[in-house]
């Protein structure tokens, strides 16, 4: 599995952190990122290098943004077309996102999740399969008409 991460300088120490711990765990993130803490860069960039990496692959590949309230660039994130962002604050939030929704990008907020808890949900939107029930699918092919009206 692909996973893209990014962020802004709010959330540059907890990209680095789930970085290391992705990476202890055999994944390969490819940071897109800021790649230096730089205290005036803006969330835009690296929320759209995140979505427009998983746009070119919605299937196969994942997304981890994240900025100091998530809310940046989840916005951002959901521009891209076949990418469905959702702003994780919890565990059990993220497992039905990732459940019901097949979301496959994860707008952290810095600024409110610590190291720990951000870890935790990365490991549950990165394991928790779609379930692929009927209903579910046939939401997510609504939204996907809804980007394609645009």
């Amino acid at each position: 599995m692909l996973i893209y991460i990014g962020a802004d300088h709010k959330g540059y120490a907890l990209k680095e952190a789930i970085k290391n711990n992705l990476a202890q765990q055999g994944y390969q993130p490819q940071d897109v990122g800021n790649t230096e803490n730089d205290p005036n860069d803006d969330y835009p960039k690296f929320a759209a290098a995140v979505g427009r990496s998983v746009q070119d692959s919605p299937t196969e590949a994942r997304g981890i943004a994240i900025c100091g309230s998530g809310a940046g660039v989840d916005i951002v994130a959901n521009k891209f077309q076949g990418v469905r962002s959702v702003l994780g604050f919890s565990t059990d939030q993220v497992f039905d996102a990732r459940r019901d929704d097949d979301v496959n990008v994860l707008a952290l907020p810095a600024s409110f999740v610590d190291e720990e808890t951000a870890n935790r949900i990365v490991k549950v939107f990165l394991t928790t399969p779609f379930s692929g029930e009927e209903r579910h699918k046939r939401r997510i092919t609504e939204i996907t008409e809804i980007e394609l009206k645009r």
